[in-house]
């Protein structure tokens, strides 16, 4: 009888007490808060930028609750006026060419990657479905959206920071995952051995990223970024808030976000969909490719880049000729879980990532076989023609090796940028990611940069950024069949109008990822390595690094020796230095 009286007074009472509860858990927080910023404000830094961030939204909330409505009736005749007008894109277009003017002028080499940028946007045109019916204003804001975030990335100073401290943060967060592998596998096997070393941290994000979900965090932000798109290029808030869920997730989990509106949108919205799909990357892989020794800041700058130019580039490729149902409509519409706690959601993310798993480590085993097979056969006919070492990656290297300088890698570096991107394209971009880890731990590990007539790393000064943001997305040929199935399993009855379009979507997600990449290699400013006598000074020359062999290479080209009577040689080392 009292439990009885206890729930039938909390039933009564639910708000109160909800109230009293978070009144409880905000005083404890405060006093905290308090106590953390008191003993070491440096300490606590992180902490006061998340609590300010959570208060704003919060606030925000409040604000947009209770004041929201008659805000919107008041502005709405001046957000009419402004979508109407093309005065404000204008500016902004005019604002940037005269900011690109003054920046390249300083760097000229950066004017091949803007040259890069324009063609492949005059490329995407030249294969629009309807040419007279593209909107330019989607078009410019989208590719305006991209390099005003890519400006505030790569050349800002916050900007810098802060993505470098999400790196770092994300590459600490996953170094958690070697608690559980390496108690079920054992430590030398996830030190030595890749499968057991990088697969495991899919699962560990996997089930991270359904605990977000259950907990709402993920949706939170999906809306956030697909609002600010929305509002940005005037897409339909279907294919907006799809392709701002790519950031995140794979290119089959969001279109699950607007299955019920697959089936009434039009043709372009559809390609929108699956062009976002193909220009991105999923946060589970992101992970594993973090492992290898890419630069997490870099990969995480490249998939949010990469969705307003998805979304503006498929709105070139394929305009819109038909009457979208769900334009000027808000959408939020999430799928229901069917978990019914957190331990439960962290449980299914888990298994969830099985096949995931299990598909990636199929796909690796097939396409490097594939890969070594092709080259034999091709090492085989190359040698009945007195062709030495011909293999699929040099046939790549050639064919792409102009676009590769036209992202703005130098032309040394392009051949491998060009393998790169060919193995990306026609096999994986798992194994393109691979390779590239692999040369840059021979740049760190300071080999030499030629060996045998071949380079053995991409320079850090251009190419290894620019060939990161050009193998960041989904867009291969073996994902055709990922894109069509998972789309398919969601509206069978529009099998033939996917097959129809997917080609397209591929091509302009191939492209986005290069756009990318240009506007890398445009933004691009090198790093100083440091001062050479103190990194001599203080080096251990039992083992050799990047920086040690960069400073000796430049000592050595900066001797001049002369041959004087008999065996004895001369040298001093120029002025200045």
């Amino acid at each position: 009888q009292p439990a009885s009286k206890a729930k039938s007074f909390c039933k009564a009472h639910a708000k109160a007490l909800r109230r009293v509860f978070w009144g409880l858990l905000g005083a404890v927080y405060l006093c905290y808060f308090i106590v953390a910023c008191w003993l070491n404000f440096q300490r606590a830094l992180t902490l006061v930028v998340i609590t300010a961030v959570v208060i704003f939204f919060v606030c925000w909330s409040l604000f947009k609750k209770y004041c929201g409505k008659k805000v919107l009736t008041f502005l709405s005749p001046l957000w009419k006026c402004l979508q109407k007008r093309q005065d404000i894109s204008h500016t902004v277009n005019s604002c940037l060419v005269t900011w690109l003017a003054l920046d390249t002028a300083k760097n000229p080499e950066q004017l091949i990657s803007l040259a890069g940028f324009c063609i492949l946007v005059l490329f995407l045109f030249a294969f629009s479905k309807h040419h007279s019916a593209v909107s330019w204003r989607v078009v410019f804001w989208g590719l305006g959206l991209e390099f005003l975030i890519g400006l505030f990335i790569l050349r800002t100073t916050p900007g810098i920071q802060a993505f470098q401290w999400l790196g770092d943060q994300i590459q600490i967060f996953l170094g958690y995952t070697k608690a559980g592998s390496g108690f079920v596998f054992g430590n030398t096997l996830i030190e030595d051995v890749f499968a057991f070393q990088s697969l495991p941290i899919i699962v560990f994000f996997s089930c991270v990223m359904s605990i977000l979900y259950y907990l709402g965090v993920m949706q939170w932000l999906i809306l956030k970024i697909s609002w600010l798109l929305q509002v940005s290029l005037g897409t339909t808030p279907t294919e907006t808030l799809s392709v701002a869920g790519n950031i995140f997730v794979g290119q089959t989990e969001a279109p699950l976000l607007i299955r019920p509106y697959l089936a009434d949108m039009t043709h372009s919205e559809i390609h929108a969909v699956m062009a976002g799909g193909f220009s991105t990357i999923a946060g589970s892989v992101m992970g594993a490719y973090i492992s290898f020794g890419i630069d997490a800041a870099s990969l995480i700058a490249a998939s949010v880049m990469a969705a307003p130019c998805a979304l503006a580039m498929s709105k070139l490729v394929y305009p819109e000729v038909e009457e979208s149902k769900f334009k000027g409509k808000e959408s939020d519409f999430f799928p229901s879980r069917e978990e019914r706690n957190i331990l439960e959601a962290a449980s299914n993310g888990a298994a969830a990532s099985i096949g995931l798993v299990a598909n990636i480590a199929a796909n690796l085993i097939a396409f490097l076989a594939v890969l070594e097979f092709i080259n034999a056969a091709l090492r085989w006919f190359g040698e009945m023609v007195e062709i030495k070492d011909l293999s699929f990656q040099m046939i790549c290297s050639y064919i792409l090796m102009p676009v590769a300088f036209l992202m703005g890698a130098d032309w040394a570096d392009s051949p491998l940028v060009a393998e790169l991107l060919g193995i990306k394209i026609f096999l994986n971009e798992f194994v393109a990611y691979q390779q590239l880890a692999t040369y840059k731990k021979n740049r760190l590990s300071g080999l030499e940069e030629w060996s045998g007539g071949r380079k053995q790393w991409i320079s850090v000064r251009r190419a290894e950024s620019i060939t990161t943001f050009a193998l960041c997305g989904f867009a291969n040929l073996s994902s055709i069949g990922i894109m069509l199935g998972g789309l398919t399993s969601m509206v069978p009855h529009r099998k033939s109008e996917l097959a129809s379009i997917v080609l397209r979507a591929l091509l302009t997600g191939i492209c986005v990822s290069m756009l990318n990449s240009c506007l890398a290699g445009l933004l691009y400013v090198p790093t100083e390595m440091g001062n050479c006598v103190t990194i001599l000074s203080t080096a251990n020359f039992t083992s050799t690094n990047y920086a040690i062999y960069t400073c000796c290479k430049q000592l050595f080209a900066r001797w001049v020796c002369s041959r004087e009577t008999g065996r004895v040689w001369s040298c001093a080392i120029l002025p200045g230095d």
